[in-house]
């Protein structure tokens, strides 16, 4: 355990050094980064569309999802960013602790991370969809938008395998995968140093 905790400690290091450096490197950094995660929400938004609701492209609801797809995607950048700004706040006091449960301690938060994240994606629904009614001349209120997005909710716990359930859930996982993307790394480092540990460790030989 000590041998894969060692390796899990190194491996972050390295990563947050040559991240580190990368930051320092790079003029306005702060300002590529949130356009970088507008990118990638724009793309992840448009791929969750089309490979879940492709007729939604077509008739009155295309112009809607076309204009909402850009405060979408400046909003979870907006989240990216602050998340990654944590998760590098995360990262260092976890890489400065001395033991190993406070290690582990550290980095677990970033696990709260994923669960806000969650939380982003449906409230970057409801603003966005708010705003493109009012922008599209069809207003509606965000106490309506909030309705209908928590009766999707509640529709997915009460019978999560529905085919409509799923696609919903399909969506908002695309939808929030940029801002796991810290989190997913993490699970990326722990499972490579529990392979790297187990090829250091003897192997016992059996009794003759």
């Amino acid at each position: 355990m000590t041998a894969f905790f060692s390796i899990w400690r190194r491996s972050l290091r390295h990563f947050f050094v040559w991240f580190q450096g990368l930051r320092t490197r790079t003029r306005y950094f702060p300002v590529k980064a949130f356009l970088v995660f507008c990118a990638i929400n724009f793309a992840f938004f448009w791929c969750a569309l089309v490979t879940t609701y492709p007729g939604l492209l077509r008739g009155p609801k295309a112009s809607e999802y076309a204009v909402m797809s850009f405060p979408i995607a400046v909003l979870g950048a907006a989240f990216d960013c602050l998340s990654l700004v944590a998760t590098l706040f995360i990262v260092r006091k976890a890489l400065q602790s001395a033991g190993n449960k406070a290690f582990l301690a550290y980095l677990s938060v970033d696990l709260v991370l994923a669960v806000l994240a969650g939380l982003w994606v449906l409230f970057a629904f409801i603003v966005s969809g708010w705003l493109v009614s009012h922008v599209l001349s069809v207003p509606e209120t965000v106490a309506e938008r909030s309705d209908l997005y928590q009766w999707r909710l509640e529709s997915l716990m009460d019978q999560p395998l529905r085919p409509d359930n799923l696609r919903n859930l399909y969506f908002g996982v695309m939808m929030g995968a940029s801002a796991l993307l810290p989190t997913l790394f993490h699970l990326f480092l722990v499972c490579r140093s529990i392979l790297r540990s187990l090829r250091k460790q003897p192997l016992s030989r059996s009794p003759q």
